[in-house]
């Protein structure tokens, strides 16, 4: 899918990443079935705790220790020196040695055996914030609250987002890389007091490892003009439960569109019970409710279909294969409906 500017989009569905099967490739055919246009590899924390977004990306990372499904960070010999390794290769783009096994990510591997010959292609990798916040040290503090373990974790995933993108572009010359940062939200809590210059300061140092189209995914409410100020190219966002708290920044949102980015409209909800409730007619008047309220600030509807994308509003691993399936196949259809409407 070559484009000149991210508009092209045209509301094509995608996924966020996770998936409930354990089987890899079974995940993968249900995602090439639904958006063979710009397919995402699966991640199956139920295959695996090793799965589990902030495990999936610490392979390698010095003084990890896995407790079943905890992670924390013991200081180890030769940890300084390890650490002093992760600035080198950062310095130097040395990403070979931070590779992503299939121990911890088969769908990533099922999908780079199944996938060539695609035009674009998804990844996606857990962001500073959310894995600095769910990681702890010795003590039981979480590693975001240690400057030098989170200088050297964002210099670290920086790479680990390069080597992903690398091999990505082994079965297509058109990438997208999500940023994924849940935690965000904790922006403003005082139980988690983050400085908003760290937080721009660590995401700033993931994008300089992806050299294709990167975004950032919060599937919850947070400082949406500090993250619409980044570089990042495109906002995922859950638009079924947290359009309204969007739409209370319409120019930074408009300076957003206007420097040619895009918007992830995650409009299908990953809740079991709400998807029931849900058809392609619902949420198409849902979907069409959310975007209004920019387009009385000056933004066109057409500008807004355009430069969008849609997608479910978070991971599916929670739900059953079922519900999974029917996700991936409302964003479709609705994505259908709004291209054939505005013949895009």
């Amino acid at each position: 899918m070559k484009r000149k500017m991210l508009a092209e989009f045209g509301c094509l569905p995608t996924a966020i990443g996770s998936m409930p099967h354990t089987n890899p490739e079974e995940a993968y055919s249900l995602v090439m079935k639904y958006f063979p246009a710009i397919p995402s590899w699966p991640q199956l924390p139920r295959r695996s705790s090793k799965e589990r977004m902030y495990i999936q990306f610490s392979e390698g990372f010095p003084g990890v220790v896995l407790t079943g499904d905890k992670i924390h960070i013991k200081r180890q010999a030769n940890f300084d020196s390890e650490l002093e390794q992760i600035y080198l290769d950062s310095e130097q783009d040395n990403f070979a040695r931070y590779n992503i096994s299939s121990e911890y990510a088969a769908g990533f591997h099922a999908f780079l055996a199944e996938g060539k010959g695609r035009e674009t292609v998804k990844g996606q990798i857990t962001g500073p914030i959310t894995f600095g916040l769910s990681v702890t040290d010795e003590s039981g503090l979480p590693i975001l609250y240690d400057d030098t373990l989170a200088e050297v974790l964002a210099k670290f995933l920086r790479l680990k987002a390069s080597w992903q993108e690398n091999a990505l572009r082994q079965i297509s010359s058109d990438t997208i890389i999500f940023v994924d940062e849940p935690h965000l939200v904790s922006l403003g809590s005082v139980f988690t007091p983050i400085p908003e210059k760290k937080v721009t300061i660590l995401l700033e140092e993931v994008f300089k490892g992806i050299k294709g189209l990167k975004g950032v995914h919060c599937c919850g409410n947070t400082d949406w003009p500090l993250i619409l100020n980044t570089t990042t190219d495109i906002l995922s966002f859950d638009a079924y439960n947290y359009a309204s708290s969007l739409s209370a920044y319409p120019n930074e949102v408009k300076s957003f569109l206007v420097r040619g980015s895009a918007i992830a409209w995650g409009i299908v909800p990953n809740d079991e019970e709400a998807l029931a409730k849900e058809s392609v007619s619902s949420l198409y008047d849902r979907l069409g409710e959310a975007m209004a309220c920019f387009t009385r600030d000056g933004i066109s509807f057409k500008q807004i279909i355009e430069q969008g994308l849609l997608t479910p509003s978070c991971g599916l691993a929670g739900l059953s294969l079922e519900a999974a399936s029917r996700a991936l196949e409302l964003s479709a259809a609705l994505s259908d409906r709004l291209r054939r409407k505005y013949s895009v």
